[in-house]
Parts: C-alpha cells; structure tokens; sequence
C-alpha cells in the first residue's frame, strides 16, 4: 500500500463531503474552493471513487456528489485502494543467489510493511475521522470562550 498526495487528497475530500452531508450533495468546486485542490485533479479522484462507489453523482441543479454508504462503512483504507494502486513487489532477475537472498528479504519486508499498514488503515473509518474533527472543533471553541 502506498500513500500518496493522491490518497491524501481523496480522504481530505470524502471528510468535506462527510461533513457536509446534511446539506446534500457537493459539487466538486466547492471542494475545490474549501480545501484549495485543483478542479482537475478533483475529477480524477472522483472518477476512481465513484468506480469503487465509494461516492454518487447527482447531475442537474442542486447536483454535486454524496457518499455512497455511511461513513461508519468506509475504511480509510478504501478510499486509498480506491485512488491508489497496491504495490506489487516483484521479483528482479537475480544474478546470484545472494542478491537473490537481499532482494527476498527485502521483498519480505516491504510486504508485510505494506500490509501492516493496510491493516492499521483498515480500522480507522471515515466516521472515526469526523468524530475526532468535531472534538477538535469543540475544544477549539471552549478555548475561545475561555480566553
């Protein structure tokens, strides 16, 4: 598994939509505009998400993109299989057996690296992510009221 601005990205935009989605669906200017990422690069990002339905369409007025499924049912590993392409490690023709040997162990770690990672990520859900946003957002206010 990688991490990439891409994946980075795409999690910033499934929060804005997951914050927002008593207000209906979001177009993808006003995510541009709120999180400063390129229209461009937004419709990319959606294309794969929507693939993966991760998030739906509405065309017309009043038109934009929702959440396909609660966020309690999304893993932040989805969102990132979804923009991003799991490493494969292959095999390089080795020369000898002890470059066979280093690249297997290398091989080996990277793998379980990656997918330790895809495990840890598999937990988290977008859900988990707004909560800790509006605990966040609260303490800030209480430390206004209280200055």
């Amino acid at each position: 598994m990688r991490l990439t601005s891409k994946s980075r990205y795409a999690i910033t935009a499934m929060i804005t939509l997951a914050l927002n989605h008593n207000k209906g669906p979001m177009t993808l200017s006003e995510i541009s505009e709120s999180q400063g990422i390129s229209l461009s690069y937004l419709e990319q990002l959606f294309a794969s998400l929507r693939s993966k339905r991760l998030v739906k369409g509405f065309r017309g007025p009043g038109g934009g993109y929702s959440l396909a499924k609660n966020a309690e049912d999304i893993s932040i590993a989805e969102i990132i299989c979804a923009t991003d392409e799991w490493v494969d490690y292959t095999y390089a023709n080795e020369r000898d057996s002890a470059q066979r040997e280093t690249q297997l162990s290398s091989r080996t770690l990277w793998s379980n690296l990656s997918q330790q990672l895809y495990d840890f990520v598999s937990d988290i859900k977008l859900s988990d992510l707004i909560n800790r946003h509006s605990i966040h957002a609260s303490q800030q206010q209480e430390d206004k009221i209280a200055a």
